[in-house]
């Protein structure tokens, strides 16, 4: 399955492009197309086939394993590939020619019609082959556990590390090979039903529903913002029954828009889903012939990297946190404001800030290894126009009165500097009381969280002119295409499984539709028409955004859209904003996330009705481990969600409560209305119109140009986590990226495919079972006070304003 995006610090996703698809390590003897091996025995042949590689303009090429030779372009525009590739492809289709195909109605030659999918996704199928296995449960169990936890205990800490579904594609095969070793081979009945728990060797069906059990729903989900901050800041607890039924509801409903339009996302040829491809991609690596003797696997890379990530952590975890951030400016001019406002990683602008913490690296971005070199370059780009360039400007010229607050954070604040008190300006039923809020006086916000909010709207306009510029007529066709033509090789092996029938989607959405309304007029969350209009939004827009993505790998996000609708609807009403928010966007983004890994299973040939039982049982386990460990951590660490209650800042959950307060309680008609100092930032959707047309007319002009490697959507992109994603994590996860995925790439590129993924899942999995033991053995402890137990050195990047300091 293609990996989640990285858990964007405050839930803002005002734009969530789909970068290019992860880089995975490339194959070196790939999977044989018409059988799935006994890795116990290598007496199997390997025709020659393309490998997969993402260079370093963010373009995915294929390769022959003998000579590597480039010959592909992107995965945009998949039929623009060269004379020299088709060439070389009808070579490696003539080979794989000779391998014995096990199904007989299906012509040998018959391949996609997309150059992109041929190369990738394997033509043949064993119908014969198990899936669901009683080894896909065990390990599916296990490593839903286990990721559920692990990601929501670091939901709660400033670094937000995240375990995607690298770790489970990396770990699940080891694991499933050790199992069809040791487990037994009898047979058992149950209920007339036959099965073992070792039915044979460990094949890549399996592989691939462990996978997608373990990340169905692995992420924080966004209800249990909505959760944390009901309990924590508005001080009236939801209660663990009807969370959980929250989080279910906002979690299943996805699975009825999913399923309800598969013959319009999933099943068309044209509907290519170009992430989905490196998965499927890397699990046919997987499944080669594995080298057990003196070489280095990428296991054992994993497992060494792993020990040392878990061992290393200790130190800027327990010993010496500030090593997490060295902020050199603070070091230099420790009582100077202006020093500490611009190298600061949290109030700061990250500025020759560096870090020996890996968790720094990749707990907001994501592994750095896992984007392409042009496109991390793009991000930084937008990254130092926005913090770098604009923030300083806007804050010491006193923008909006900004001067006196600091100058990187989401905390709300009055006109005098002093934090907001929304308790202040409430009514006893949490809604806003307008006399109050006109005495207590209008909330303020940095300039920097506010030119954000303007950014993000231009981000939004700004990737549907790049579509629509880049992607439209490719769209159009890939739409017409998809009415107008047969069924593909993909699609006519896929009807040998039972396909799941409608009903069942439509049984699920109104259990979950009719559930959620009993929960939010019951607990007073919002108003059951609201819940109507909210399951509109994901009705109208789930095809034509999924359309977008099937195709361009671009994701334009709707929170802005659920926010300005819900904020004019029930102005005054901050819970009612996030709910609606959770059922009218997340419910779209699960959708899409889920038939993303339907498609997966379409390439792969997994049993559609077993695609539909993993998702489902991952889904609820990990809503259920994933509620229990935020309930654990709210009511057992002490201050959490509060500097006090380092390092559980929860800074992620600060950014949803502001955005609850700007959004639901003062609503957008006074936060941005012609009165408000922020009524300027609307014009950015008109500005947002425009950024993209200059960039695509010298793309255009001069195609050969280095004007070829910006991407205008995902440059401005980064202003949806900024705040609360603290500055110096991008500038050490764009020196990481630097480090593997140019010099590395570039110099040591063997090295790179073989190695570089496992090196980053260790790296990943070793730190947070690291940070769960150090959690469990120093809960009560303290380090002894002493130079490095001090993890922030700019105390006054938080304290204050630059114009109270300069005024006194």
């Amino acid at each position: 399955m293609p990996n989640r995006a990285p858990n964007n610090g405050g839930r803002r996703e005002e734009l969530r492009p789909v970068l290019s698809p992860t880089p995975t390590p490339t194959p070196q003897q790939p999977l044989p197309d018409d059988s799935f091996p006994d890795i116990r025995s290598e007496q199997w042949r390997t025709p020659d086939t393309l490998g997969l590689d993402v260079n370093n303009q963010g373009q995915i090429f294929y390769f022959a394993n003998d000579d590597k030779t480039e010959t592909a372009t992107t995965t945009a525009t998949p039929q623009l590939h060269s004379n020299e590739y088709i060439s070389k492809l009808a070579e490696v289709n003539e080979k794989q020619d000779t391998v014995k195909d096990n199904t007989d109605d299906v012509d040998d030659d018959e391949d996609s019609p997309y150059d992109l999918v041929r190369c990738a996704v394997s033509n043949k199928d064993e119908p014969e082959m198990y899936s669901l296995t009683f080894r896909v449960w065990i390990l599916g169990v296990i490593f839903t556990g286990v990721l559920s936890f692990v990601n929501q205990f670091f939901f709660y800490r400033q670094n937000q590390l995240s375990l995607g579904g690298s770790v489970v594609q990396l770990l699940a095969f080891p694991a499933g090979y050790v199992l069809s070793r040791v487990l037994p081979t009898h047979q058992f009945t149950t209920f007339g039903y036959k099965w073992s728990m070792n039915p044979g060797p460990f094949n890549i069906k399996e592989h691939v529903l462990i996978s997608i059990f373990a990340t169905a729903s692995s992420g924080s989900p966004y209800a249990i913002d909505v959760v944390t901050i009901k309990k924590i800041w508005y001080k009236s607890d939801l209660g663990f029954v009807a969370s959980m039924l929250f989080i279910l509801t906002s979690q299943l409903m996805g699975y009825s828009f999913a399923g309800l339009t598969r013959q319009f996302l999933v099943y068309p040829a044209a509907m290519i889903w170009p992430a989905t491809l490196i998965s499927v991609t890397l699990f046919r690596t997987f499944h080669e012939i594995q080298n057990f003797g003196s070489r280095l696997t990428r296991t054992r890379m994993f497992w060494m990297c792993f020990t040392g990530s878990f061992l290393w952590y200790f130190v800027p975890n327990f010993i010496a946190p500030a090593l997490s951030y060295i902020a050199i400016l603070c070091y230099i001019a420790p009582n100077n404001v202006i020093a500490h406002q611009l190298s600061d990683a949290y109030n700061g602008l990250g500025m020759l800030n560096f870090t020996l913490d890996w968790s720094t690296i990749s707990s907001n971005m994501g592994s750095p290894i896992a984007y392409p070199w042009v496109m991390a370059c793009n991000l930084f780009a937008g990254f130092v126009v926005v913090m770098w360039i604009i923030t300083p400007i806007g804050y010491y010229s006193n923008t909006w009165g900004t001067g006196n607050l600091p100058i990187y954070t989401a905390h709300l604040f009055r006109a005098n500097g002093s934090s907001y008190d929304i308790h202040q300006i409430m009514t006893p039923d949490q809604h806003l009381d307008l006399a109050k809020y006109a005495a207590y006086g209008p909330v303020r916000m940095t300039f920097q969280f506010a030119i954000s909010y303007g950014i993000g709207f231009a981000a939004i306009i700004t990737l549907l002119v790049y579509i629509g510029l880049h992607y439209g007529e490719e769209i159009y066709q890939r739409v017409r295409q998809s009415r107008e033509m047969d069924e593909d090789i993909h699609m006519r092996l896929m009807r040998h499984y039972t396909e799941v029938p409608h009903w069942w989607y439509i049984a699920l959405f109104v259990v979950t539709f009719t559930t959620s309304i009993i929960i939010c007029e019951v607990y007073h969350m919002m108003p059951w028409y609201w819940v109507v209009v909210s399951t509109v939004v994901p009705l109208v827009f789930t095809i034509p955004i999924g359309i977008i993505q099937a195709i361009s790998n671009q994701q334009p996000g709707l929170n802005v859209i659920t926010e300005f609708i819900i904020g004019y609807g029930m102005p005054g009403n901050p819970i009612a904003n996030v709910t609606f928010k959770v059922y009218g966007y997340i419910t779209m983004t699960q959708a899409l996330n889920l038939v993303s890994d339907l498609k997966l299973g379409h390439y792969m040939k997994i049993p559609p009705r077993h695609m539909f039982i993993v998702q489902l049982a991952g889904t609820l386990l990990a809503s259920f481990i994933e509620l229990a460990v935020a309930y654990w951590l709210m009511n057992t660490v002490k201050n959490i969600c509060t500097p006090e209650g380092y390092p559980f800042t929860c800074i992620s959950a600060n950014t949803f409560y502001s955005a609850s307060v700007l959004w639901g309680l003062i609503g957008p008609g006074k936060l941005f209305g012609t009165t408000s100092p922020y009524h300027p930032v609307l014009y950015l959707f008109f500005v947002g119109a425009l950024l993209p047309v200059p960039v695509w007319y010298l793309q255009r002009r001069y195609p050969r140009s280095a004007w070829q490697y910006v991407n205008v959507p995902v440059a401005i992109s980064i202003a949806g986590a900024m705040p609360p994603m603290p500055a110096a994590s991008i500038v050490n996860w764009f020196i990481g990226c630097f480090v593997f995925n140019y010099l590395i790439h570039k110099y040591r590129n063997t090295w790179w495919q073989r190695y570089a993924f496992s090196l980053s899942a260790g790296l990943d999995s070793g730190l947070a079972i690291s940070g769960i033991v150090q959690f469990g053995l120093f809960a009560k402890t303290t380090m002894p006070a002493w130079w490095g137990s001090d993890a922030n050195h700019c105390k006054l990047a938080s304290s204050g304003g630059f114009l109270n300091r300069h005024k006194s």
